[in-house]
């Protein structure tokens, strides 16, 4: 299973004081000597945390792979289209959230959907719908025809500890979308204590996690705190 890291958080540190520190590029050396197998940055309209310029040298000077998290907007497109990353997650975006809160419609949306897809597919962009787990969200993205689907972990992450419905879902989510032909990605709020009955759904072959990796390395360092991560999420798989 593969573990693409999210360094956003590194940069709403930095934003926080408009400063050019903790520097996410140079985060994101750690992070793959650490173990990841690519970085996840979301370069979101208001640009809050991730910079135009960090998307910029990520995607010149990473030693894995880039996943570019991004809005169906005329903009941020350009630039996937400009700096091609090996992958670019289209995910919902509201100004006034604090952080990604379910999946995308992709009913309502289905035709700026397609539209983006198209754009990222001709520009040699691996793509994925960042989806809610449900059937009828897996039926309708399947129809627009992405490489992959990621499953917003989102309902999980805040119940896992209280009953496994929402479990439930992914796993039904995740077998779905395998049978349709898609690659099945997972993540939102995922930690190390609740990551483990994810990571061993054998139909998920890629965990986006950050907030709390960059939540641990405060207390013991990043590549440490990646590490740790990646070891949980090989024993969940059944690794030695």
């Amino acid at each position: 299973m593969r573990l693409y890291v999210n360094i956003d958080h590194a940069a709403t540190v930095r934003q926080a004081r408009r400063t050019d520190e903790p520097d996410p590029v140079r985060l994101a050396v750690l992070v793959e000597q650490a173990g990841a197998d690519g970085l996840t940055v979301h370069l979101r309209e208001d640009r809050r945390h991730i910079q135009d310029r960090d998307v910029e040298l990520l995607t010149r000077t990473a030693r894995t792979v880039v996943n570019l998290e991004l809005a169906a907007a005329d903009e941020i497109l350009a630039i996937a289209e400009r700096l091609r990353p090996h992958q670019a997650t289209l995910v919902p975006e509201r100004r006034e959230e604090i952080t990604t809160e379910g999946g995308l419609d992709c009913v309502g949306g289905a035709a700026r959907l397609r539209k983006a897809l198209a754009r990222l597919s001709a520009a040699g962009v691996r793509t994925s719908l960042f989806i809610s787990p449900d059937p009828e969200a897996v039926a309708v993205a399947a129809a627009l025809r992405p490489d992959a689907v990621e499953l917003h972990t989102g309902r999980y992450a805040g119940s896992w500890r209280t009953g496994g419905a929402a479990l439930a879902e992914i796993e039904a989510a995740a077998r779905q979308a395998r049978a349709l032909g898609l690659a099945v990605h997972a993540g939102h709020g995922l930690t190390y204590e609740n990551v483990g009955p994810v990571a061993a759904l054998p139909e998920i072959e890629e965990l986006n996690i950050g907030h709390s990796i960059i939540s641990r390395a405060v207390f013991v360092g990043i590549e440490r705190a990646v590490r740790e991560m990646r070891e949980r999420i090989d024993r969940a798989r059944g690794a030695p």
